[in-house]
């Protein structure tokens, strides 16, 4: 393994609503590995993007942490209070692209303008300085004639290329860390495999870490070289592509790779997940995952598991993990897995 970069301890992130408290993030610990590309899974509301907001301060005005640690170059960001301090680390540190660039360019402002403004306000770049570095930027992200394009207003450019211009904005403050959160959602699926690729090529060519946050497997499969899977604010499992997609140990993993439709049988229903995850205004006991398990175990009702590690990379929060467990076989789905490689 690489140097941690950013090292997350025992973080509890929770939001106030409707005079209730909701309890997002739950007792959440991850090391990020310079130079690598981590992706971040699991049903929409388990906690992805909620936890990666904490990284940049982004969360909403009703929401805190209320315990635990994130530490990056030897400050706790989890600390931080005021937009001062956040300045220092948002943008020129650790950058976010959106999964919506419909929403995310400001339309009175040309999109060369904007880009600048990220030079300015983190690099104190002007000027001719500063266009020259718009448009290399331009045409880093695969846009053409950035002279031209560069005066020009979100609304003359299509979808895919709105994304773009959010991926130079993302760029311009050569950020340490990339979050990229569901990046190719609003786009075309035709378009999707440009932008990953973009920024596959991107991160490499930026030597920048990057964290995907996604529900898409085949984009995971295609970029990244570790696997978190989230599930009711909790990571629940953790290990490289490889482990995760072949030797996957916790049943909620089990679970999303036997929805995969390619593992389908013809003839044959489609998998799916029983149930809804819980209700997390309410306290949880033991295995979040257990009510929606058919074999679950009476200690998952009961205990929250620990992470058992199944090797240096690879540990899963499962008491399937547990030498004193029942071995279970797991879904068959996943034996053609392997038959036919990755998504």
């Amino acid at each position: 393994m690489s140097n941690i970069i950013l090292s997350v301890e025992g973080l509890n992130v929770k939001f106030s609503l409707r005079g209730k408290v909701l309890h997002a993030i739950r007792d959440v610990s991850l090391d990020l590995y310079e130079g690598e590309t981590l992706a971040i899974v699991g049903e929409s509301g388990s906690g992805k993007s909620v936890l990666t907001k904490t990284f940049m301060g982004l969360l909403d005005t009703n929401g805190w942490i209320e315990s635990g640690r994130i530490l990056y170059q030897g400050k706790d960001l989890a600390q931080y209070q005021t937009e001062k301090e956040w300045l220092t680390i948002r943008g020129r540190e650790i950058a976010m692209v959106l999964q919506d660039p419909m929403t995310s360019l400001n339309p009175l402002k040309t999109v060369g303008a904007q880009i600048e403004e990220a030079l300015r306000l983190h690099r104190g770049l002007r000027g001719r300085e500063a266009k020259a570095k718009v448009a290399e930027l331009l045409t880093d992200v695969g846009i053409g004639d950035p002279e031209r394009r560069m005066r020009q207003y979100p609304h003359e450019f299509s979808g895919g290329m709105r994304q773009r211009v959010i991926i130079a904005i993302a760029l311009a403050c050569n950020p340490k860390i990339l979050i990229c959160d569901e990046p190719t959602t609003a786009l075309d699926v035709t378009i999707q495999a440009q932008i990953i690729r973009l920024i596959y090529d991107l991160v490499h060519k930026y030597r920048i870490t990057a964290i995907y946050i996604t529900h898409d497997l085949g984009v995971v499969a295609n970029v990244a070289d570790r696997v978190a899977v989230m599930y009711a604010g909790d990571i629940v499992e953790i290990g490289t592509c490889r482990e995760v997609f072949y030797e996957p140990c916790h049943p909620y993993t089990w679970a999303l790779l036997s929805s995969l439709p390619q593992l389908g049988v013809k003839g044959e229903e489609l998998f799916t997940i029983k149930g809804t995850p819980p209700n997390l205004f309410h306290q949880v006991v033991g295995d979040a995952f257990a009510p929606r398990n058919p074999q679950a175990l009476e200690a998952d009702y009961i205990e929250r598991p620990p992470f058992f590690e199944v090797s240096p990379t690879h540990k899963a929060r499962t008491w399937l993990l547990d030498e004193r467990a029942p071995r279970i076989t797991p879904p068959k789905a996943l034996e053609r897995l392997k038959k036919v490689g990755k998504p």
